[in-house]
């Protein structure tokens, strides 16, 4: 059985009178520790899967199963458990809480979990831990961002277009750090992007298309982030 599997799930919303399936029929399978990335256009249905696979919305058909868990199954107070416990979230616009320093951010989240680590020196952090938000760059809030999810040493590191406001640089720099956090603390990283030239650097990639998986296949022969170009 792989890590985590997504068999036969389908997300549908109510708008007025017409139901909008955001995911059909999807099917894939993940092995611990992998990094995959999910390709698709605007509204080709990812951020959904990445939004079903980290239990802040639930399925309507089909199984989520997390190293043997169907999490499709879970109720309310399960789904909490597993979101603080198991998954880090890193999303496109950061997130941060912004009366607090980069350090109280981070430390936010080893608060709730039991298992906390601490990220900051890995991830070149020192120097700005008693900066707010504001003072910090859009890489450097991203960074807090990546460091705050993996303080929590979560089993899995969902990151929601983690470069889509960045410039090309700065992007480089975040996959590549999202790169070595996945090499260093072994989580299974799923990473969604429009971005096609990113891929490259995946162990796994899935396309989307019109909310169903149209592909799926692994790099037999993976690019560092350093190396991507676009």
């Amino acid at each position: 059985m792989a890590y985590i599997e997504m068999k036969h799930s389908y997300k549908r919303y109510q708008v007025g009178d017409t139901e909008i399936v955001a995911n059909r029929d999807v099917n894939f399978e993940i092995e611990k520790g992998e990094l995959v990335i999910i390709l698709g256009a605007s509204g080709a249905g990812k951020s959904t899967v990445l939004n079903l696979l980290g239990g802040m919305d639930t399925n309507d058909e089909g199984d989520i199963l997390i190293d043997g868990q169907n999490i499709a199954d879970y109720n309310s107070h399960q789904l909490t458990d597993y979101r603080r416990n198991d998954v880090g979230f890193v999303f496109q616009f950061y997130n941060l809480v912004p009366n607090l320093t980069a350090k109280e951010n981070v430390e936010l989240a080893s608060e709730i979990v039991k298992d906390a680590q601490d990220p900051v020196a890995a991830l070149g952090l020192e120097k700005r831990l008693n900066n707010f938000p504001a003072q910090l760059s859009g890489g450097e809030q991203q960074r807090v961002s990546i460091a705050r999810a993996v303080a929590k040493n979560p089993k899995i590191l969902l990151c929601d277009e983690p470069t889509g406001a960045l410039d090309y640089n700065t992007s480089k720099d975040i996959l590549e750090l999202i790169e070595r956090v996945n090499q260093k603390y072994g989580n299974t990283v799923i990473m969604v992007t429009h971005n096609d030239a990113i891929k490259d650097m995946a162990d796994i990639v899935i396309r989307l298309r019109d909310g169903a998986v149209r592909k799926s296949y692994r790099n037999e022969k993976k690019i560092p982030a350093r190396e991507l170009d676009w």
